[in-house]
């Protein structure tokens, strides 16, 4: 963790071109600074209200895939992907508008982040998907996301990879739909190169899969 923080201080030093040139799963130095805050749960609690008539109550979203579980997501890949969007790096102009107003500090998204990392995973609000793919979803996983999100898609927060695991199906279906035809902006080159060739029963049986997993015990 020492050596991570290390590494963390250090991109944020560098100027915005080389960080351009950076990898997909590298810094700007505001995500830099989020990382490093002293995050203060409670603060992320009162934050996070603004965002409950998407998100819900308990932070585990929709199932109709318009809204993630962000209940019990890795820290710092919240701290990412919310400031990916307000950068306009990620594209989600809806969500832009949430995060501009109410996370306008690193800080903000550090405790936003901290609450939300730290809320449990309710498995009976997870939407499934048909179940009549896993197998075949699970052979692609193993083969082509595993090696990033984790054997049991638990992810990767020193990487930022999220736990794929217990995410609603149809959001699943959705990103990935996204990152395969360029339409998510933050998307990891690596992770477009695997999904490119996937045709449509590939993409349903790897979110199939994805989103019957179990969360990792904590």
């Amino acid at each position: 963790m020492k050596q991570f923080l290390i590494s963390i201080f250090a991109l944020a030093l560098l100027p915005l071109a080389a960080q351009a040139q950076t990898p997909a799963n590298a810094l700007t130095s505001e995500q830099a600074q989020a990382l490093l805050a002293k995050a203060d749960p409670k603060r992320g609690a009162e934050l996070f209200v603004a965002c409950e008539g998407c998100h819900r109550k308990d932070a585990t979203g929709r199932p109709s895939g318009a809204y993630p579980r962000l209940a019990g997501q890795h820290a710092p890949v919240l701290i990412k992907q919310m400031l990916d969007i307000r950068s306009g790096l990620r594209a989600n102009p809806k969500m832009k508008e949430y995060v501009d107003d109410h996370l306008s500090t690193p800080a903000d998204a550090a405790d936003a982040a901290a609450y939300l990392s730290a809320l449990p995973i309710p498995l009976d609000k997870i939407g499934l998907g048909p179940g009549s793919s896993i197998e075949a979803g699970k052979k692609l996983f193993d083969r082509d996301c595993a090696q990033c999100h984790g054997a049991s898609g638990e992810g990767n927060p020193t990487k930022f990879y999220p736990m794929v695991a217990a995410q609603h199906y149809r959001y699943l279906l959705r990103e990935l739909h996204f990152i395969r035809d360029g339409d998510r902006g933050n998307s990891d080159p690596e992770m477009v190169k695997v999904v490119k060739p996937y045709l449509e029963d590939d993409l349903v049986a790897v979110a199939d899969y994805m989103a019957s997993l179990p969360p990792p015990k904590k």
